[in-house]
């Protein structure tokens, strides 16, 4: 060892002393999934899910295919994809199931994408998807340009520990969950925010009560 070296090294151990000190305690107090919260989880989601810049429509079961319907008619939107075994109908608009898969070609030349979702988490305005059911396939909403998710106020949970233990099923199965914060946007790039790059540029999320 170097004169230097060995130096610096004794420096180390003065400063140490003869045994290290016991690092702090660190508190672990964290929520856990169904501990109960403060506030009405839909009223919660519905605000923090706008201040994404998504756009929020809470309707009634039996307003849905109405809002979805007119939503259409003001984006434009006459063909959108939709998961196999969809249940939405949508009056002047041409619903195309993805059976056979969409290829990612299929997808762009379609005017957007109607799904559902696993559950929505309220503290973060947050839709999860699970690769199945009314979810669809991940692909389905990461190609079209427009996504209209549907979202059922019996879905929606408080925290992120509730949305991790409600898809934990699918995390079993080996299924891609994906986690939906508002419209795709980054600021990768010269810290200029881009909306539409990595997913939807518009998220139309309909809060289905009762």
């Amino acid at each position: 060892m170097s004169e230097a070296r060995a130096v610096v090294m004794q420096r180390i151990r003065d400063a140490l002393g003869s045994a290290p000190p016991a690092p702090a305690e660190v508190p672990r107090v964290y929520r856990r999934a169904g501990e109960p919260v403060d506030f009405d989880p839909v009223e919660r989601f519905c605000e923090v899910v706008a201040d994404y810049d998504a756009t929020v429509h809470r309707v009634a079961e039996d307003g849905l295919a109405g809002a979805l319907a007119e939503t259409c008619r003001a984006r434009g939107a006459i063909r959108l994809a939709v998961p196999v075994d969809a249940p939405w109908k949508v009056d002047g608009v041409e619903l195309i199931a993805d059976d056979p898969p969409l290829g990612p070609r299929d997808l762009d030349a379609l005017d957007g994408v109607l799904t559902g979702c696993a559950t929505a988490i309220a503290q973060t305005g947050t839709i999860v998807l699970d690769g199945a059911g009314a979810s669809g396939r991940r692909a389905l909403t990461l190609v079209p340009d427009l996504h209209l998710c549907v979202v059922r106020a019996d879905q929606v949970v408080a925290a992120v520990p509730d949305a991790i233990a409600a898809v934990a099923p699918a995390v079993q199965d080996g299924r891609p969950v994906t986690f939906v914060s508002g419209p795709s946007a980054t600021a990768d790039i010269e810290l200029n925010r881009v909306q539409g790059v990595h997913g939807p540029r518009t998220l139309d999320v309909f809060i289905v009560d009762g």
